[in-house]
């Protein structure tokens, strides 16, 4: 896989969403080779939603026995993002992480150096293409918090500070899930594990033992010599903004690069990029370039590189619209609601089983209706 696996124009993009085989997806999707998507960096960055991708499989005519794998995927993505509505994820959601050693990140992670090839190259792959698959962020999570027992947020931040998908919400609760602050039990990924789904087999190593031999392993020498990443933030210069005040503004962010939000009103289009937010959640040059180039696909789109306090005193009268985001709470104006599968069902849930009971009647429900819209149609 190459940085070229993610185009940013809107064609391709739509031509991915097309392609998607959520059968097969659902059948391999643990594996590194698998038939995965690469839809996440849109689908973080807001440029299409997880609605769009389930209603582009329904329209196809699946049922939601046959690809719920898949689509439970896509809702893993809306639970984490209702957690964030209702909690503070910056901290333990439900419990303290136990044991910790220390609050940084091992040295050899960072470096790519932990001696565990399946790891090693998945974190090489990540610094050069800003994509992990799945299945290897929660081996690099389960060797930070469980083997080499650091605090997760250290390490969470410089795993989002390099993805291209970095989702705060997806990273952050994922992360809180392996190291079972958000969870009931740890996650541990032994090399058979790890052997078995990248394809690089692998004997002998730390990981080389049983999954109760894990749970009680001694951090080993390999991951002990500890550091602080540096998160070096590059944004963009700022320019002058043209503001007609008599029309309204529709202010983009970091989570919302929508094309087709509001596309056919005519008003002030501007991407706020806050030094104060990205600060405290940096991300590398490459994913403020790829969210940069996900931008061109908004007409007359103007970039604006500063705090929102400073825009409003440039926007005047003009009334402002944005859409809901737990990052988006300081914002004022017209606040609309995110895409969502099923809208519905909001607020807390303790764990993704709850929210997928709830969720599920109504999904069959869409599924249905398609199928009723589609027979009378031919009827």
């Amino acid at each position: 896989m190459s940085i070229s696996t993610f185009p940013t124009d809107l064609p391709s993009i739509q031509e991915r969403i097309r392609q998607v085989a959520p059968v097969l997806y659902g059948k391999t999707r643990n594996y590194t080779q698998g038939k995965v998507t690469y839809l996440s960096p849109y689908i973080s960055r807001g440029v299409i939603s997880t609605k769009q991708v389930l209603d582009e499989v329904i329209i196809r005519g699946f049922q939601l026995h046959e690809i719920e794998a898949f689509v439970k995927e896509l809702a893993w993505r809306d639970y984490f993002q209702r957690v964030w509505q209702e909690k503070d994820i910056d901290w333990d959601i439900k419990s303290p992480q136990f044991p910790v050693n220390q609050a940084k990140i091992s040295k050899a992670i960072v470096e790519a150096q932990t001696g565990i090839l399946g790891i090693d190259q998945a974190i090489r792959n990540l610094y050069q293409t800003g994509y992990m698959h799945n299945h290897c962020r929660m081996y690099v999570a389960s060797l930070a918090c469980n083997i080499a027992r650091s605090y997760w947020k250290i390490p969470a931040k410089w795993m989002y500070y390099h993805l291209l998908d970095g989702d705060w919400a997806s990273n952050a609760c994922s992360w809180q899930w392996v190291a079972a602050t958000n969870s009931s039990k740890k996650y541990y990924a032994n090399q058979e594990n790890i052997s078995k789904h990248t394809g690089i087999h692998q004997t002998g190593t730390y990981l080389d033992k049983s999954y109760e031999e894990l749970s009680i392993l001694h951090p080993p020498q390999e991951l002990q010599e500890t550091m602080v990443p540096a998160l070096n933030l590059v944004l963009p210069s700022s320019y002058s903004l043209v503001i007609d005040s008599e029309l309204p503004t529709f202010l983009y962010t970091y989570y919302n690069l929508d094309p087709d939000w509001h596309a056919q009103s005519k008003g002030n289009r501007i991407l706020l990029l806050e030094p104060s937010h990205f600060s405290k959640y940096p991300v590398s040059p490459k994913c403020i370039e790829f969210a940069l180039a996900l931008s061109k696909n908004i007409p007359q789109l103007q970039i604006c590189v500063g705090e929102w306090t400073e825009l409003q005193t440039i926007l005047g009268q003009s009334p402002v619209h944005f859409k809901e985001h737990p990052f988006s709470r300081h914002l004022s104006g017209i606040e609309e609601s995110r895409t969502w599968i099923v809208p519905e069902v909001q607020g807390y849930f303790p764990s993704f089983f709850a929210y997928w009971k709830k969720i599920e009647p109504l999904l069959k429900q869409q599924f249905s209706s398609y199928a009723g819209r589609k027979k009378t149609a031919f009827a």
